[in-house]
């Protein structure tokens, strides 16, 4: 007897109609997944010739599963082998080696029963101190050995995803919890300064994903360099002062709808405004390096790129940008450090990759990552203030307008964040021939049982 719940069951009892409508679809979605991946180039790649290992890389992996919060890690590569690892968090951020050998992580990790106005078991944000010296000579795992936290509403865009220690012994971090920056010392908050100061604040900003300010470096001492990504802005803020320079600058309302999708930025003080760069420069970007005075380099993550920024007489412009090495195209890039070589060190975080590129775009070494990396630094120097700058050049592979479709585009991003190990050659043209192929087997099934049973039923 046919098992109408089942794709088997139809395929058998179908007639012709759906049986042809059930094998084009499993036609297609087989060819589509089968000769994509067949044709998909290398993400990894071999060490340059004569290096084996030696290239030492601190990796902050966000993790994968729903949400991307489960399977966090912090781990260090030497060439592409995993030296250690530490993943006791479900997501780790941005990682600092400090001078005596500690790893400084911004991380979230939920269970915990010191919850103050929220219900316990409830998540924390902060940053962890981790020692990863414990694992030599005998092999034992790295161990955390400090934490500063707090407790936060939700898992979604609440995190500390940033974390530095200055010299006045001072911890200086990011919250997207409440949007600020702020310094602790002792577990005592020293300094802060408020979003809501500079931007148009909802009546709650834990309540929604308002500016999601991802990233703080220090230019110098009292003066910091601060991604607001929601706003497609990064700001320069003077402690005792506030926000003093602003790169990408608000010129025209028609930039407005780039920071004003899914709850984020809002016209509160109803002036007609909200403060939004041009998203042709930066786009919910992330992991700003200060270069030098006028240059900075930056993760343009949603424009799929990464750019160096110069600025003259005022005006940011890009001056070199990259978007592919090689066949494969930079997907979501989270950050991008110049080493003191100058080849820039990339965080490809949907392409699940570390990748080391020269000046022309040209991939020196290649690493593939077995979760969602968030952010990468190339050891002992790590993440520099200041570095080399390239010249004002034609940008190599330039973005290409209109290469992508809104809704598509949007929906991929959905997919790979539900699930994470999708393959990174799964692009927006294999999910639109899955989902015309689902539609046929859907079709074909339903078709099948309905002329099985008959007109009468």
């Amino acid at each position: 007897m046919t098992d109408r719940g089942s794709l088997a069951g139809a395929l058998a009892a179908a007639p012709s109609r759906g049986r042809l409508l059930i094998g084009a679809g499993l036609l297609l979605l087989v060819g589509t997944l089968t000769i994509s991946a067949a044709l998909a180039p290398a993400i990894g790649s071999p060490a340059p010739a004569g290096e084996r290992n030696g290239t030492l890389t601190l990796v902050g992996s966000q993790g994968g599963g729903p949400g991307w919060h489960q399977y966090g890690s912090v781990y260090l590569l030497n060439g592409s082998d995993v030296v250690w690892r530490e993943a006791s968090a479900e997501s780790y951020f941005d990682v600092t080696r400090t001078g005596n050998g500690t790893i400084l992580a911004g991380f979230m990790e939920g269970g915990y029963e010191s919850c103050g106005e929220y219900d316990s078991p409830c998540v924390r944000t902060g940053f962890r101190a981790i020692d990863p010296r414990s694992t030599r000579p005998t092999r034992k795992p790295p161990r955390v050995i400090a934490e500063y936290s707090f407790p936060v509403r939700t898992r979604s865009n609440s995190e500390v995803h940033d974390v530095e220690r200055l010299e006045s012994d001072e911890y200086l971090l990011t919250d997207m919890d409440t949007e600020r920056i702020f310094t602790v010392q002792d577990g005592e908050i020293t300094w802060q300064w408020s979003a809501s100061a500079f931007y148009d604040a909802p009546p709650d900003p834990t309540r929604t994903d308002w500016l999601h300010i991802n990233d703080v470096d220090v230019i110098e001492e009292g003066r910091y360099l601060v991604s607001v990504r929601n706003a497609n802005q990064l700001l320069i803020i003077e402690r005792g002062e506030g926000v003093v320079e602003v790169i990408n600058e608000d010129g025209t309302d028609r930039n407005d709808a780039s920071c004003q999708g899914s709850g984020q930025l809002r016209d509160t003080d109803r002036d007609g405004n909200v403060r939004c760069g041009d998203p042709a420069i930066l786009d919910h970007q992330h992991n700003p390096q200060f270069l030098e005075k006028g240059a900075i380099l930056v993760a343009d993550s949603e424009n799929d790129r990464v750019v160096e920024l110069h600025e003259e007489d005022g005006e940011w412009t890009v001056a070199w940008s990259l978007d592919r090495t090689g066949d494969v195209a930079l997907s979501w890039p989270r950050d991008a450090d110049r080493l003191s070589n100058g080849n820039t060190l990339i965080t490809d975080t949907l392409n699940k990759r570390i990748v080391e590129v020269n000046e022309s775009g040209a991939a020196i070494r290649s690493y593939e990552t077995d979760r969602i990396p968030y952010e990468a630094d190339r050891l002992p120097v790590g993440e520099p203030v200041g570095g080399p700058t390239y010249d004002d050049t034609a940008a190599v592979g330039e973005r290409r307008a209109g290469s992508s479709v809104p809704v598509l585009s949007t929906l991929l991003v959905g997919v790979q964040a539900v699930y994470p190990a999708l393959p990174f050659w799964f692009g927006e043209g294999q999910l639109l021939l899955t989902l015309l192929a689902l539609g046929l087997l859907a079709g074909g099934t339903v078709l099948g049982v309905r002329e099985r049973v008959g007109p009468d039923h």
